[in-house]
C-alpha cells in the first residue's frame, strides 16, 4: 500500500513540472505613464463682484492760479461692483505663470466732497473703472497660483450738486463728471474647482486685492443753468482699495505642461 501511494505521489509530481515547463511565461508590462499635469498657458476669462473704498486729498483754491483757500481734507466713500475681464498666461521653468490682463469695474463707490470756504458739500462716487496690465505668479500647487499684479488704470467719476452743510439745500451751483487716469497694484489667489470631489475642468476662481493711484483733478465749481465758473476749484487727489472674487474659465486647463517640476 505504501509502494503504491508513493508511486501516485510520484506521477503527480512529474506531470507538475512538465505541464509547467510546457506554459508561456509571463509577459512583461509597463507601468502606464501618470497623467500629465494641466498647463496654465493659454486664454481665460472672469467675472465676480467685489467692494471698494476710496480715499481722497482736497482742498479749494482760486480757479486759474490754485492758492488755497482753506485746509487740506480727507475726503472718502465706499461700496459695491461688478467685474469682468480676460487674460492670457505663460507657464514657464515649471512653476512660473506669467500673464497679460484687461478687465472693468461698474457699480457705485459713493462718497462725498466738501468745498469748506463756504462750507458746502455734494455727494460724488466712482461709477466705473478699467485696468490693463500684467501679472507674475507662482503654483504653490499644480492648480493653485499666488500671483502679483500691475498696471494702468482708468476711472470715472459722476457730477455732484454741492449742498450747504447744514441747511442741506442747493446753493446753485455744481460740479460736471470727470475721468482720472493712474496706475494700480495687487495681488491675489487663483485655484481649481476641482475640489471636494468635485469635477469642474477649466473652472477656477480667484480673490485679488487691488490699489489704484489717480492724478490729481481740478474740479471747477460752476453755476448752475450757465456752467459759468464760480472761481472755485476743489482739488481732488483720489486713491481707490478694491478686493473681489471671480468665477474665471481657462480654455485650455485639458493640455498637458511642457516641462515637469
Amino acid at each position: 500500500m505504501k509502494k503504491l501511494v508513493l508511486a501516485l505521489a510520484a506521477i503527480a509530481a512529474f506531470s507538475g513540472s512538465a505541464l509547467a515547463a510546457d506554459l508561456a511565461p509571463r509577459p512583461y508590462t509597463k507601468a502606464p505613464p501618470p497623467a500629465p499635469l494641466p498647463s496654465w498657458t493659454g486664454f481665460y476669462i472672469f467675472g465676480g463682484v467685489g467692494g471698494g473704498i476710496w480715499d481722497a486729498d482736497t482742498v479749494s483754491r482760486v480757479t486759474g492760479t490754485g492758492v488755497p483757500l482753506g485746509i487740506n481734507q480727507r475726503q472718502g466713500g465706499d461700496g459695491w461692483f461688478g467685474t469682468v475681464g480676460l487674460g492670457y498666461d505663460w507657464q514657464f521653468n515649471g512653476p512660473w505663470v506669467f500673464g497679460l490682463l484687461a478687465d472693468g469695474e461698474f457699480g457705485s463707490l459713493k462718497g462725498t466732497i466738501q468745498d469748506p470756504f463756504v462750507d458746502v458739500t455734494a455727494s460724488i462716487k466712482m461709477q466705473d473703472a478699467w485696468a490693463a496690465g500684467a501679472r507674475l505668479g507662482y503654483l504653490v500647487a499644480p492648480n493653485v497660483l499666488s500671483y502679483v499684479n500691475g498696471g494702468y488704470s482708468g476711472s470715472h467719476w459722476s457730477g455732484t450738486t454741492l449742498l450747504g452743510a447744514f441747511s442741506g439745500l442747493p446753493v446753485g451751483f455744481h460740479t460736471n463728471s470727470f475721468n482720472r487716469n493712474g496706475a494700480f497694484v495687487g495681488g491675489g489667489v487663483e485655484n481649481s474647482l476641482n475640489i471636494f470631489g468635485i469635477s469642474a475642468p477649466g473652472w477656477f476662481m480667484k480673490t485679488e486685492y487691488r490699489a489704484a493711484y489717480y492724478g490729481r483733478k481740478n474740479i471747477n465749481e460752476l453755476f448752475d443753468g450757465s456752467n459759468a465758473l464760480v472761481g472755485r476749484d476743489i482739488a481732488f487727489k483720489p486713491w481707490v482699495q478694491t478686493i473681489s472674487t471671480s468665477l474665471v474659465y481657462r480654455f485650455n486647463w485639458t493640455g498637458p505642461v511642457v516641462a515637469k517640476y
